[in-house]
């Protein structure tokens, strides 16, 4: 069998579904064959509510599963949405796991397999909760539905679990499958508060209706992922759970989905932070931002909804002026008014997200820093007294996104933090990287003292 990696980026991967009611334990087995924490488990029916996809290696070969909120009879507020999405979901798939729990079916069960009947095919049953062979005789009653075949698993301790994921390969057609050697994707976190229109923009931007939009706050849950291609650069879009204040999260599920939507801060290349324009910057907004700064994403500001706001001359400057003056440290990041409802301003956010990571991607040869640093140093020359003064030597570029400067000094301790950020100034200014934030670090020639600062 031909290994695959998971590192690769593949085109026309078979799409793997996992379908069922609420809580039968369709989160917990998308982790587990997906090797990773990607979807929020709680004992709380209904806490997944968007399809959440992710690439897999599963038995060698690349397979994306994608876990589908539940199927309810019940369609009260969101649950039509989820319950149609699921639906969609399972339509387009190349395969279906029907997941039931071990026991007595119940309604929803049987009208979500009359449901599924057209797509019988390409179905498989797993019965979940079976852990040592708990309750197996029921698990065999359910064959009685017409299924010619259930696989007994425990998806919380990986019963059986293998045994599954080689029928589920072999039930797949991987003779589309091709290696896609082109360009990585730029990975975009779509940050925010709640209900500021992150979800309405990636749905703009994947073309699709993958994510939730409802004006209920706090819709989104789980990080959902999608993709798309503008001006022939292919992107990848993390949409997240909106980012409320810790006084303000009373549910634990609340508490999973912004943790989730802050770890995929270190998985992106670029944060739109989303920002209400009627509302404005927020303490909150700048937490955000302060995190994605200090972790060297390049950060765009957001204004959405920003046709709802009076189209006066000059707005948008005056806008953008006042979030600088209320955060300076983000001097360096753009601040673009948009509308994710009617696209206006959609491109120009997506130009500067190009433009940005060019610069995260830069890399400076070590003599053109070093021709740099000279003049920099003759126009503002070190200070000479007994107990501030210090020679920078060298310097080089140790890494990019994020971007990283060591300068070489003989005494570290000495370097002031005005003169950190005259070297990180310039260093963004003739060096090319205007809109992103530059790290730099202030090492003693022995390598045992340094100082580091990034804004």
């Amino acid at each position: 069998m031909q290994e695959f990696e998971i590192t690769k980026t593949y085109r026309n991967v078979p799409k793997v579904a996992l379908v069922g009611r609420p809580n039968v334990g369709k989160s917990t087995l998308f982790n587990r064959l997906a090797h990773q924490r990607r979807a929020i488990t709680d004992p709380t029916p209904g806490v997944t509510r968007d399809p959440v996809a992710a690439q897999t290696v599963m038995c060698g070969k690349p397979v994306t599963i994608i876990d589908t909120g539940g199927f309810r009879l019940e369609k009260q507020g969101l649950d039509r949405l989820v319950t149609e999405r699921a639906l969609e979901t399972a339509a387009g798939a190349d395969l279906i796991v029907l997941m039931l729990e071990v026991g007595e079916t119940n309604a929803e069960d049987e009208e979500f397999i009359r449901l599924l009947r057209p797509f019988r095919q390409r179905t498989l049953v797993a019965i979940n909760k079976t852990e040592g062979g708990r309750r197996e005789q029921e698990a065999w009653n359910l064959l009685s539905y017409g299924f010619e075949r259930v696989y007994l698993i425990s998806a919380e301790h990986g019963d059986h679990v293998r045994e599954l994921e080689q029928a589920i390969i072999s039930r797949l057609d991987f003779s589309r499958l091709e290696t896609d050697d082109s360009d990585r994707p730029i990975s975009i976190a779509l940050l925010g508060k709640p209900n500021t229109g992150k979800s309405t923009l990636s749905n703009r931007l994947t073309s699709s209706e993958a994510s939730l939009v409802s004006d209920r706050p706090g819709t989104t849950r789980d990080v959902v992922e999608g993709g798309f291609c503008y001006r022939n650069r292919r992107f990848r879009l993390l949409d997240t759970a909106g980012i409320r204040r810790k006084s303000k999260v009373t549910e634990n599920i609340e508490y999973y989905s912004v943790h989730r939507a802050i770890k995929s801060i270190e998985q992106a290349d670029l944060v739109f932070l989303i920002i209400d324009a009627q509302e404005g910057l927020s303490d909150q907004d700048k937490k955000i931002a302060a995190l994605a700064h200090e972790k060297g994403r390049g950060v765009i500001l957001a204004l959405n909804k920003w046709d709802t706001m009076p189209q006066v001359k000059n707005a948008a400057t005056a806008a953008a002026d006042r979030i600088r003056f209320l955060f300076g440290q983000m001097e360096y990041a753009p601040v673009i008014p948009i509308s994710a409802l009617d696209g206006s301003g959609v491109d120009k956010l997506l130009e500067t997200g190009v433009t940005m990571y060019r610069q995260l991607v830069r890399r400076v040869d070590t003599s053109r820093l070093n021709q740099a640093l000279e003049r920099w140093l003759a126009e503002y020359p070190p200070p000479v007294g007994p107990k501030t003064r210090f020679k920078i030597k060298y310097g080089t570029q140790i890494s990019d996104n994020p971007v990283k400067f060591i300068f070489f000094a003989s005494r570290p301790a000495a370097v002031s933090e005005a003169y950190i950020a005259y070297l990180r100034n310039k260093a963004r200014r003739d060096l090319g990287f205007s809109l992103v934030p530059v790290a730099v670090e202030i090492r003693g020639s022995s390598g045992r003292e340094e100082r580091e600062r990034r804004t």
